[in-house]
């Protein structure tokens, strides 16, 4: 009896075979996933960098309208901006297209500001934002 409850030979051929077909699905499963995970990663990069540029505008407009000794130009402007914020494009530098909007509120002193910065031909939407800046004496320099 007690040489029948220690004959164990070990895993057969058929369980290394089975569990080397597991390790393999899985391992493909994992590969398949890579593209969509370097996507993924490029969409979040594109966003990102536009994201940084938007609220560079937007801050710009904002201390530029804030001094009431600057003359503020109603309308739209198109500026073309490289991801690295270089006058002139480098290596690996994405072009984002920013169109500003500066209007009037309906009261004389406040401006309604609009940015949108997108990157065709991958995204023409883009992204934007919309801010209200009022101008302000304290904010006076250089008059």
């Amino acid at each position: 009896m007690l040489r029948l409850l220690c004959n164990k030979k070990g895993m057969s051929m058929a369980e290394v075979l089975v569990a080397f077909l597991i390790t393999t699905i899985g391992i493909i499963s994992m590969l398949a996933l890579q593209p969509t995970g370097w996507k993924t990663m490029a969409k979040a990069d594109y966003v990102g960098r536009a994201s940084g540029i938007l609220y560079k505008t937007l801050e710009d407009q904002e201390n530029f309208i804030l001094n009431p000794c600057n003359t503020v130009t109603l309308g739209t402007t198109t500026a073309t901006v490289n991801s690295s914020d270089q006058a002139t494009a480098i290596t690996g530098d994405i072009p984002y297209t920013v169109t500003t909007t500066v209007a009037q509120d309906g009261t004389t002193s406040g401006f309604l500001v609009t940015v949108t910065v997108t990157w065709p031909p991958l995204n023409s939407r883009g992204i934007s934002e919309t801010m209200v800046v009022t101008r302000q004496q304290m904010n006076k320099f250089g008059c």
